[in-house]
């Protein structure tokens, strides 16, 4: 089934090309269907490049999904050309009256600044709390993921030695959870970040359960009991050259940087990185959407306002 999103979003023409099925707002219009609607806060600096990425595993589903992309009203991007978000991004003003399926809320590459010094930290603890009260499900990824441990349950992060920097193979902890149907025993996820969660004080946490992790990552994906918050630590929403592109930047600037490991082949930055991680990318994507997202929330969305507490 299709992905919902703007006519003229770059990602749309990408994600043709691609064979993944997309569907614009004018054809959807036609429908008598009720799709998902899900909420991406996109909080990296590369924009277009991040809603490609998070599109093409969503709209790889059976799902029919429509798509409102968010960006931060009190920080200006600068990155990305402010003509560009007001034409396709919101903000939480504009939706803070609107229920949703679920959200996704993107890592950032603000890890190693505490928490409080986040210039739009305020604004990401509404955003949070409106996720909480107007979506069924919310997936953090990556930095989203250490902001949500810590707000939600007090998990601090702290700083690693060097970056965590390549792609890792993972294992799972907990193969009879809804969100792993599917995966292999070790899988491979992306990461890239320069600090590390608690992972004593999450495994305390009774309202938390580590899904995956490794001794050279940590956890590496966690939800609440009640499957309302997911937590992946990884980028498996990442493209094949994504780890090259940061790799190179680096290089071309001058600044301290190892070799993403276990990416390139023979360790030569120079071959190009098989991607093995997109399989499982999926897998997550659609196993969030299909059994915390579509099977559990109403088909009247303002009914989430006064629902009961459901458990998965």
């Amino acid at each position: 089934m299709p992905v919902k999103i703007p006519d003229a979003l770059p990602a749309t023409k990408v994600l043709t090309e691609e064979n993944i099925f997309v569907m614009t707002e004018k054809r959807s219009a036609a429908q008598d269907i009720r799709a998902l609607k899900i909420a991406i806060l996109n909080l990296m600096p590369t924009k277009e490049k991040t809603e490609t990425q998070l599109l093409r595993l969503i709209g790889n589903t059976p799902l029919q999904v429509e798509i409102t992309l968010l960006r931060t009203g009190t920080y200006e991007s600068q990155n990305t050309d402010e003509g560009y978000l007001k034409l396709f991004y919101r903000t939480l003003a504009d939706v803070q009256n609107d229920y949703f399926d679920g959200v996704v809320i993107t890592g950032a590459p603000v890890e190693q600044m505490d928490f409080s010094d986040v210039l739009y930290w305020d604004e990401l603890k509404q955003v949070m709390d409106w996720a909480d009260s107007h979506a069924f499900s919310t997936l953090y990824i990556c930095w989203a993921a250490q902001a949500g441990l810590y707000y939600h349950y007090g998990i601090q992060k702290y700083a690693l030695s060097k970056k965590l920097f390549g792609v890792f193979d993972t294992l799972l902890t907990d193969r009879r959870d809804k969100l792993l149907r599917g995966f292999d025993d070790v899988f491979t996820v992306p990461m890239s970040r320069h600090t590390q969660v608690d992972e004593e004080a999450l495994r305390s946490c009774p309202e938390l359960v580590v899904l995956a992790r490794s001794d050279e990552t940590g956890v590496a994906l966690a939800r609440s009991i009640d499957g309302r918050r997911v937590f992946a630590t990884g980028h498996s929403e990442y493209d094949r050259d994504t780890l090259a592109r940061e790799y190179f930047r680096d290089v071309q600037k001058g600044l301290p940087i190892e070799k993403p490991k276990h990416y390139f082949p023979g360790d030569d930055p120079e071959k190009l990185p098989p991607l093995r991680w997109h399989s499982h990318a999926n897998l997550l994507f659609a196993n969030w959407l299909n059994y915390f997202v579509y099977q559990e929330t109403p088909f009247e969305l303002k009914r989430l306002s006064g629902r009961e507490e459901n458990r998965i």
